[in-house]
């Protein structure tokens, strides 16, 4: 019995001269929620739909459960989807929708297996609603219920929270992974959204411009990014080019960095690891302080460069100068 359930081998996919997908290959194992993260235009929605069967890879090979799919329709994939904008039919009830793949597979207990989804989903009692009448959370829990009824190997979920407002999103990321988990169902998962991705996935896999940057668990990915894409995408950090020569590195504006790097490098130091006012360092001046509720944004000028540090001890006020200053083990050092 495979061990993976998505198996992607160099494939590439072109669209009017430009690479969409460009040499990709990745595997997703039995039960996994896993995500791809990634700017629009990065490729990650036509990877979802070359799994599902709606494009055909120019390069490479795609296995389901490790059957190769060169050739089988999508209908004959063992996957479901669900898209971005529910594509529910108006015509038909709550249930209805969520019959509508057991009705094409002539499956037995149609009534019995669409009420055990709408239940799974916290929709009991709603089979004869109509869909124009629902929110736009509910809409997005029929469509999940119509995904999962037919108990499909993979369940493919194309931006399925974007529409919804962000206190809804938050709340659906927490039963979605819920449900995944109590399913036991491999979910291959696309979001823009980088801490949806993080706090969903068992690991994320990062593209940019049709490649993967790097795949990971969460904290990996977020605590040692391998590419400067990947550390300024998930999250923010405060970048500096410049040389090492084994004990520090330093920048083409005189700062120098306590850093074993070698060679030209950047230095990332993200915002939680800078510390204002919290004793000797670099002399900068306060020009915004941005409260978000849960943290505070610190924006700082040092010279030509700007800093930013979330600080929960600082208690400063915008014009005021400040020192800033991070421990050598918080650097990371990314490839030049």
């Amino acid at each position: 019995m495979d061990e993976f359930d998505v198996s992607v081998r160099g494939v590439v996919k072109g669209f009017g001269g430009r690479r969409a997908c460009d040499g990709i290959t990745l595997q997703i194992r039995r039960g996994e929620f896993f995500s791809l993260l990634g700017p629009s235009g990065c490729g990650k929605t036509t990877l979802m739909r070359l799994v599902a069967g709606f494009e055909s890879p120019d390069e490479g090979t795609i296995e389901l459960a490790g059957r190769d799919m060169a050739g089988v329709p999508p209908h004959r994939r063992d996957v479901n989807m669900v898209f971005q904008n529910y594509a529910l039919f108006p015509h038909l009830d709550v249930a209805g929708n969520v019959a509508f793949g057991l009705r094409i597979q002539k499956a037995p207990d149609i009534e019995g297996r669409v009420r055990a989804a709408l239940e799974q989903v916290g929709l009991a009692g709603y089979e004869r609603r109509a869909v124009t009448t629902l929110s736009g959370g509910e809409q997005q829990r029929t469509a999940l219920a119509r995904a999962i009824v037919t108990g499909p190997r993979v369940l493919l979920l194309d931006e399925p929270l974007s529409a919804l407002d962000l206190k809804l999103r938050q709340g659906l990321q927490e039963e979605l992974r819920r449900l995944q988990r109590s399913l036991g169902m491999t979910f291959l998962y696309v979001t823009h959204d980088q801490e949806e991705a993080l706090a969903m996935s068992d690991r994320v896999a990062v593209m940019n411009a049709g490649r993967i940057e790097q795949t990971g668990p969460p904290r990996e990915v977020y605590e040692t990014p391998a590419t400067r894409f990947v550390a300024g995408f998930v999250g923010s950090g405060n970048f500096f080019d410049g040389r090492g020569d084994g004990t520090m590195v330093r920048t083409a504006d005189g700062l120098s960095i306590e850093c074993r790097a070698v060679g030209d490098v950047t230095l990332m130091v993200r915002p939680e690891k800078v510390r204002v006012n919290g004793g000797p360092g670099l002399a900068a001046l306060v020009e915004e302080v941005l409260y978000q509720g849960a943290s505070t944004s610190i924006v700082l000028r040092a010279g030509d460069r700007r800093l930013v540090a979330e600080d929960p001890d600082a208690r400063v006020r915008p014009g005021e100068p400040a020192t800033v200053s991070w421990r050598p083990e918080d650097v990371r050092v990314l490839p030049k």
